[in-house]
């Protein structure tokens, strides 16, 4: 009777190792499909003009105090460039500079904004007569503060672990496991400290404001975030009240799961100029 106790504990430990090593390799897609989707990521290509061939790498975040730089490899010094801007949702003209080369790359510089505030901008590269466009439309790039990293990484840690957690007592719910209720909790602790407690003061660094979601904004990530809260604590509460009630855990699983692959800052914090003061 040992004997089988002891093999059927192996068993039970070796089933779970699969099942977390399940969670952590659909919470790591989760995680890369969000990162390489995301508005703020930089904006990647290859262009050919004239008999050269440039590949570009283009900001749309910046969170330094200073202006922003935009540079374009040419190490062969077969291209001249300019930069043409203006604020993101103003009425402001737009501005052209021509790009500087420093070494082995074209340079110029976007001027500094306020947390939030948006500049639109073309990269215009020429070689003789010819010139083109890097894209067929304006590159948006959104300015924020800077974020201390013990604030930053906490953050991201404990919303890793609110991701993970989550699919795993997705799992759990679907295989009628015992430890529903206690991954849920757990869940749901990783999502209030990681997005209602350090997620505003992260928002703060960044853009000058603890809460811009529902009532007071459209910021998606804080409302999306209020709403995976939302569903995880409802579902805690019904296994509370009933350990059998595993179908509440599997749909806020769902829902953080649809909720967390929507690319992170869409709908973001941004200044509007067109409607301030002129």
């Amino acid at each position: 009777m040992l004997n089988y106790n002891h093999y059927s504990m192996k068993i039970r430990i070796k089933n779970n190792t699969y099942l977390w090593i399940i969670a952590l390799l659909v919470t790591l897609g989760a995680a890369y499909y969000q990162r390489v989707t995301g508005p703020t990521q930089p904006l990647r290509g290859t262009k050919e003009i004239g008999s050269g061939k440039l590949s570009y790498k283009l900001i749309r975040t910046y969170g330094g105090p200073d202006d922003a730089e935009i540079a374009i490899n040419d190490e062969k010094g077969l291209f001249e460039g300019s930069l043409r801007f203006k604020r993101y949702k103003s009425y402001d003209e737009w501005t052209s500079m021509s790009l500087k080369r420093r070494g082995g790359k074209l340079v110029g510089y976007l001027p500094h904004q306020p947390p939030a505030g948006k500049i639109e901008y073309y990269v215009v590269v020429y070689q003789g007569s010819k010139q083109i466009s890097l894209t067929d439309e304006p590159v948006i790039i959104r300015f924020k503060g800077d974020v201390p990293t013990g604030v930053l990484i906490p953050h991201i840690i404990l919303m890793f672990l609110a991701m993970l957690f989550s699919t795993r007592t997705g799992i759990e719910a679907i295989a009628k496991g015992n430890q529903t209720f206690k991954l849920a909790w757990l869940t749901l602790l990783f999502l209030l400290t990681g997005g209602l407690i350090f997620g505003p003061i992260v928002q703060n660094y960044a853009f000058g404001a603890y809460w811009t979601g529902f009532p007071f904004g459209y910021d998606l990530t804080d409302n999306k975030t209020a709403i995976a809260f939302i569903f995880w604590a409802w579902a805690v509460f019904k296994l509370w009240r009933n350990p059998n009630q595993r179908g509440w855990a599997l749909l806020a699983s769902v829902v953080l799961m649809l909720i967390y692959i929507i690319p992170h800052s869409t709908l973001g914090s941004e200044i509007d100029h067109t409607a301030l003061p002129q």
